[in-house]
């Protein structure tokens, strides 16, 4: 997966301690209200609305009328896609990581021939 193909509004809703907080919270309950999330966090129940319609437009969570409130629930799929750009991108900086400790391996090597030299 190239950087490309990083879903940048995924992972800027992702990226907020609040939504994370709120997707444990569907998962584990498996459903929720705005509600029923506000009464769990630290936030006012517009401010968790506001969250919830955030994570709705990057497709995190879907939504069903129950009443007069909506019910959310984690949408499992665009999840485990959010997973795997995130494991791509922590390839990706392995990959990077091993070639500047290569360098920085053959940089000392050339260092230590230049002393032994001497």
């Amino acid at each position: 997966m190239s950087a490309a193909t990083i879903d940048d509004d995924l992972w800027s809703a992702i990226g907020d301690p609040t939504r994370r907080r709120m997707l444990d919270l569907l998962l584990a309950a498996g459903e929720g209200t705005a509600t029923s999330l506000g009464q769990q966090l630290p936030v006012t129940r517009q401010a968790v609305a506001k969250h919830l319609t955030v994570l709705d437009r990057v497709g995190l969570v879907q939504a069903r009328s129950a009443g007069r409130e909506k019910l959310y629930h984690v949408d499992e799929a665009q999840l485990a896609r959010a997973a795997a750009q995130l494991e791509s991108v922590g390839s990706a900086w392995d990959a990077r990581l091993n070639r500047i400790k290569r360098l920085a391996e053959a940089i000392q090597r050339k260092a230590d021939a230049r002393v032994g030299r001497r």
